[in-house]
């Protein structure tokens, strides 16, 4: 198998163990080469710390794509996460257009809500567009939350049933995704995982459910998710390989309530190098 180079696109949080300085690590440490273009750059994600600073980047994008495109350089697969604008979107696809090869990927993990709401500053405009990226990837990687909005499903709190979550799943599904991964699924006690939709059928994974809520595990998920991925594990399998990291992280963590603000992925690293590489 060659080696694969992914592009992710998202937000630089430079403190708060998300985003880019979540997604540069966890995918290299995958083996896979990863390049980055950055949406915006926060001195802190917006998740408990106030007055953050927000740079938006979205003046730059089209000259970084069109340089790429200048000297030819290919992505196997375009990733993306945080996007600081609905502009943003449109520069996303054309980069995609322009520098996947032949047959990359497109995967879309919305990165815009959680618990019921979006995150600060985003709309209900957003949100639908964000849903017309996703119907345009190859794999959509939606939490609950994201993929209401994206379907205009009503949010229920709690942890809801199978009826519910298929549901869901259909209209995200029907937004035209070849492929969805449902993060945060749990309706029984004790147990959260994933949902992996693809031509109609569901295959579920759950692990334990921890008593903690953690900041930027989303994008831990996704980061993880991709990098197994383009080392050529199963969409499915990379789904479990993805979450149990999570979980990993999420146990570092347990007992350091300074550690508020994210989850201590990188002493979880070794635990993804042997997991996830080949050789």
């Amino acid at each position: 198998m060659s080696d694969k180079r992914v592009l992710t696109i998202q937000d630089i949080s430079c403190v708060g163990q998300c985003s880019l300085t979540a997604a540069l690590p966890v995918i290299s440490a995958c083996g896979v080469e990863t390049a980055v273009l950055p949406s915006a750059v926060l001195s802190t994600h917006t998740g408990g710390f106030t007055g953050n600073t927000f740079r938006d980047l979205s003046g730059d994008m089209p000259a970084i794509g069109n340089h790429w495109k200048k000297e030819g350089i290919r992505f196997d697969a375009v990733y993306t996460g945080y996007l600081g604008s609905l502009k943003q979107i449109g520069y996303v696809r054309t980069i995609m257009e322009e520098t996947l090869v032949p047959g990359g990927l497109k995967i879309v993990d919305p990165a815009m809500a959680d618990h019921g709401r979006l995150y600060r500053g985003f709309t209900g405009e957003f949100a639908l567009e964000m849903g017309k990226l996703c119907g345009a990837a190859d794999i959509a990687l939606p939490n609950i939350t994201e993929a209401c909005l994206m379907t205009g499903t009503a949010y229920e709190e709690g942890p809801g049933d199978a009826a519910y979550i298929e549901t869901l799943l259909d209209r995200a599904e029907a937004l035209g995704a070849k492929c969805v991964v449902l993060k945060g699924v749990g309706y029984e006690p004790g147990k959260l995982g994933v949902a992996v939709r693809r031509d109609g059928k569901t295959d579920y994974y759950f692990h334990e459910k921890l008593a903690r809520n953690s900041h930027g595990t989303g994008d831990i998920y996704a980061s993880a998710f991709v990098g197994s991925l383009m080392q050529g594990y199963a969409v499915y399998d990379a789904a479990v390989i993805a979450a149990d990291f999570t979980l990993e992280c999420m146990k570092k963590t347990i007992g350091d309530e300074a550690h508020w603000y994210g989850v201590k992925f990188e002493k979880a690293l070794p635990w993804l190098i042997t997991k996830v590489n080949r050789g």
